[in-house]
């Protein structure tokens, strides 16, 4: 995996420490889009394995896996953004993150189309999501950032998963 470097014209350059100023994202890719999240919350990359289905659970909720003997909940992002449904294939992996939420520190893993690279991106360089109004969420994007001539969408994986838990819990008490 090559390690990229965001200088602060938005070209891409080797890199083989990161500034104190600099955040590091893993990016990777979905319906050929690029997306980003905080390596620090990053515990695993896996490929894909089947996992058990659990009834009644949204149609991008995938299944739960047993991890080392913990049970790890499988959201499909691509599902999750509404994009199109893509068969699995051997680039296909699950992106295990660390999630804070109400309850406190959880495990959940992503299944997105590819994993592309590490991402060093300066404070500097980062842009505000926009602001579509009420009409579009971006409540869960916590900024872009010009990659050479790509754009990544850095997302908050608490704001993300956290919506799903907070979803589920209240569908729960109405039934």
């Amino acid at each position: 995996m090559t390690e990229l470097q965001v200088t602060e014209s938005g070209s891409l350059q080797d890199e083989g420490l990161a500034d104190e100023q600099n955040a590091q994202y893993l990016t990777f890719e979905l319906a050929d889009e690029d997306y980003g999240v905080d390596i620090l919350r990053v515990q695993e990359i896996r490929g894909w394995d089947v996992v058990t289905r659990i009834p009644n659970a949204p149609p991008y909720v995938k299944g739960v896996l047993n991890l080392r003997g913990a049970i790890v909940p499988i959201f499909d992002l691509r599902e999750r953004f509404g994009l199109s449904c893509q068969e699995y294939t051997k680039d296909t992996v699950v992106i295990v993150l660390r999630i804070n939420g109400d309850t406190g520190m959880r495990i959940m893993g992503v299944i997105v189309d590819a994993v592309s690279d590490v991402l060093n991106a300066n404070s500097n360089g980062l842009a505000n999501a926009p602001d579509f109004g009420g009409r579009v969420a971006t409540e869960f994007i916590t900024g872009l950032v010009s990659a050479g001539d790509k754009m990544v969408m850095l997302l908050d994986v608490d704001k993300l998963l956290g919506q799903d838990q907070e979803s589920e819990l209240e569908l729960a008490a109405a039934n």
